[in-house]
């Protein structure tokens, strides 16, 4: 066996993604590259590690048992990495997160300046629903997650880090009839809502649910962009987070419509379990953020005030 530390990464790429194409890619290679590594790590076996039925690729069950090996592996020549790093007095090891959807326009910023400090940090941040988001911390497959709403079933830890508001929100291309009173937008047009268990979906039904509105025109879809683009559209109107429509108010493609008891404030919130071993860097990362978010937030989070 003579096969390289860079095959092993190739081909555990390639049985992450099921595609040659989706590994060259992730891995910043041409896919010519990526099919000739493939071929060498496999001549070295006697025991095929992918199949090829019509056109998709497939890993057999000895591939993933070499996949099982490969991922060991690195993880060992990582772990010589870092440790290298912190006897050179370095932060470094893997930080890893999990993110509600609508996070995903709140927790860059958080980290942005802690892995740029911090080189020898490797980010691994799933931006995911909030079922998977509860279900990494439960299975204690994450050092933190970002939620707008603390689950009650886990006992978590949690620093604050920025207001969460949400505002009925229309589009600029009106499609509906204007002298509509706002008190009657929820029992006239429809509410787009986001999908079952989401927190702003809840939001939204609580909302509705506390003063008893009216609403018999419901449609759901599954992602935040998703939302955004039916609204801006017009098929209807939705309480929405305003961390994720900077962009659409200032080119005018959607509006706050003002009503009675919004904007709903929640607040973002770092949490991970209280029973948690942190790591140095999950340690490290907890001691910047609690030393350094309210600068964080005044930098790039100033706009969020005039709304």
């Amino acid at each position: 066996m003579n096969y390289t530390l860079h095959q092993l990464q190739i081909f555990l790429k390639i049985t992450q993604l099921k595609s040659i194409t989706k590994a060259s890619e992730a891995l910043f290679l041409s896919q010519p590259a990526v099919s000739i590594q493939l071929k060498k790590f496999q001549d070295q076996f006697s025991i095929p590690l992918t199949e090829v039925v019509g056109r998709q690729l497939y890993v057999t069950d000895f591939g993933w048992e070499i996949a099982e090996a490969a991922q060991k592996i690195i993880n060992e020549v990582q772990a010589i990495n870092y440790k290298t790093m912190s006897f050179k007095g370095q932060i470094a090891g893997r930080l890893k997160i999990s993110v509600v959807s609508t996070g995903k326009y709140v927790m860059p910023y958080f980290l942005t300046d802690f892995t740029n400090q911090n080189q020898g940090v490797d980010l691994i941040m799933d931006v995911t629903n909030k079922t998977s988001v509860i279900k990494s911390l439960e299975n204690n497959e994450v050092d933190f997650s970002l939620v707008s709403v603390v689950p009650d079933q886990l006992n978590l830890d949690r620093v604050e880090l920025m207001e969460n508001k949400l505002y009925l929100v229309g589009g600029t291309k009106e499609k509906f009839n204007k002298n509509v009173a706002k008190a009657k937008i929820f029992e006239t047009y429809p509410m787009l809502y986001r999908e079952d268990g989401s927190a702003t979906r809840n939001a939204m039904e609580s909302f509705i649910t506390s003063r008893n509105i009216s609403n018999p025109k419901k449609m759901e879809l599954t992602s935040n962009e998703a939302l955004k683009q039916a609204v801006i559209a017009g098929l209807g109107y939705s309480i929405m987070p305003l961390i994720g429509i900077k962009n659409e108010l200032k080119n005018g493609d959607l509006r706050i419509i003002p009503y009675k008891g919004l904007p709903l404030v929640t607040n973002w919130n770092l949490v991970w379990q209280k029973s948690k071993s942190l790591s140095p860097t999950a340690k490290a990362y907890l001691e910047f953020i609690k030393a350094e978010k309210q600068r964080i937030i005044e930098e790039n989070f100033n706009w969020y005030a005039q709304y």
